[in-house]
């Protein structure tokens, strides 16, 4: 049984154990110590364990007599791996599947648009559960045009129909979710005399503020710093912290609601052994008002006593540089709205954003997988996207600029000539700096193939490789991977 965020883990683990007692399930997941991860595995190996629940590297757990393969929330990302070794658990539970002639289960409301696809064309069976848990009725959901927000002088970053939501709930002694997919105080620094912006010094990425440790972090690397009261450049006192994190979200709830409990859940409060378990823990258990948090309190949690929830920004995953951005953006907001009205009691959601319009974030207001489906697909036919293709990417890395140029070219014209020679019937495009072209002091660049992939390609791209490293180019890395998570 494999979940996505190990945050999920506690609660699937108490679902199962109610059903089948405690000494029949193990658990594998990153946050065990070594001796603890020893332990799960060889109970799990000796065959004394017969259901094993974990993140994704828990498809490789060495249970015996395997009956069935069951993956939630199958839509989400972290399936992926996007470093070595690279893999992703979907496809890796499906060559098992196959192999052992045993049935995988994919389950998610928002269902990855690729398996949806297979699921309705290529001869899947597709179950679709149409009424939720307890016959609960779908929360009620509202956009609130952040631009009108602003032309009507509220600058603050909750909406006045918002605030007045969030303060019934409280009044009601009802508890109230506010999801914000961005940690930190402030998301870049900027000095607004020469308009120098604060970056990291190994990566091409601005830092973000964390204002409790008075910090400029890398998200990418780990780089720190202490935040600046002066521009490094032009030495103006003229710095700006601008954006908006969790962080600053909890400091703006506690100020304009100072009589209400908040608990925050991001990276920086789950970094200790349990604590994802503890936040949610106290959250439910000691009926604390509001959860303030980023995309792992979104996904499978239940709270019969959440009637509101906020989104915050929801234009955040509109704008990066990836074919399945209304994909993610329309996951995001119908997983983050599953978390009202769950129990008794009836749900409502607010959208705050700036792309009203956006027929990802008005599919999500009517919670609509299908309709959502039936517009994006056709989009990613006429474009040539997964599911009608393959993307892979070849990357190429390293400390010496010039050297990651002249590989990615030696590569791209390795390539252009096998397709020319025998016919390989795919698109090639020309290699190109990654869209963050330079992280923990590596200059990156990118190959991007779109095709159909086979044997005969992945023998050509072995063959690519070992030509490549046969010319024995100092320090220089190169990857290729299937269908990335991202395409930075």
């Amino acid at each position: 049984m494999l979940v996505p965020e190990i945050s999920l883990t506690p609660q699937m683990v108490d679902r199962f154990i109610s059903r089948f007692g405690k000494e029949k399930i193990a658990v594998l997941h990153s946050k065990l110590s070594n001796g603890e991860r020893f332990d799960e595995w060889e109970r799990i190996r000796r065959g004394e364990a017969k259901i094993v629940i974990g993140a994704r590297s828990a498809i490789f757990a060495p249970i015996q007599n395997l009956g069935i393969i069951i993956i939630d929330e199958e839509h989400d990302n972290s399936y992926k791996s996007d470093k070595n070794p690279r893999y992703n658990a979907k496809e890796i539970a499906k060559f098992i599947a196959k192999e052992k002639e045993i049935p995988l289960i994919l389950g998610s409301a928002t269902p990855d648009i690729s398996s949806y696809n297979k699921a309705i064309n290529e001869g899947s069976v597709l179950l679709q559960l149409t009424k939720r848990a307890n016959n609960s009725k779908l929360p009620k959901v509202e956009i609130v045009d952040l631009r009108e927000e602003l032309m009507l002088g509220n600058k603050s970053i909750i909406s006045r129909k918002l605030y007045g939501e969030i303060q019934k709930n409280i009044d009601e002694k009802k508890q109230t979710i506010l999801f914000l997919n961005r940690r930190g105080y402030a998301t870049f620094v900027i000095c607004k005399d020469c308009g120098h912006t604060i970056k990291c010094k190994n990566c091409d990425i601005t830092l973000t503020y964390h204002i409790k440790q008075n910090k400029l972090k890398c998200h990418y690397c780990g780089y720190e710093t202490v935040g600046v009261r002066e521009c490094p450049e032009c030495k103006s006192p003229n710095v700006k912290y601008f954006g908006t994190g969790t962080q600053r979200l909890e400091a703006e709830i506690n100020k304009l609601f100072p009589q209400a409990s908040t608990i925050r859940m991001d990276i920086d409060t789950v970094g200790k052994k349990n604590s994802h378990e503890e936040i949610l823990n106290k959250f439910k258990n000691e009926n604390i008002d509001i959860l303030i948090g980023t995309q792992m309190i979104v996904k499978g949690h239940h709270f019969p006593n959440v009637t509101l929830v906020g989104v915050i920004v929801a234009d955040g995953s509109l704008n990066v540089d990836d074919y399945r951005a209304t994909e993610k953006t329309f996951q995001i907001l119908t997983q983050v709205a599953g978390r009202a009205g769950r129990g008794e009691n009836a749900g409502r959601v607010i959208i705050q954003t700036y792309n009203p319009d956006n027929y990802s974030i008005e599919f999500a207001k009517k919670q609509d997988y299908k309709l959502f489906y039936e517009t994006e697909i056709l989009l990613r036919k006429q474009l040539k996207y997964p599911p009608f293709c393959d993307i892979v990417v070849i990357g190429v890395s390293s400390e010496k600029e010039i050297s990651v140029e002249k590989s990615t070219k030696i590569l791209h014209k390795f390539l252009k000539d096998k397709i020319e020679q025998e016919n390989i019937p795919i698109i090639l495009y020309p290699p190109l700096p990654a869209p963050i072209d330079k992280i923990k002091n590596k200059t990156r660049w990118r190959i991007i193939v779109k095709c159909k992939l086979d044997d005969r390609l992945i023998v050509q791209l072995n063959q690519m490789l070992e030509d490549f490293y046969a010319k024995k180019i100092a320090d220089v890395r190169v990857y290729v991977d299937v269908n990335p998570s991202s395409m930075n």
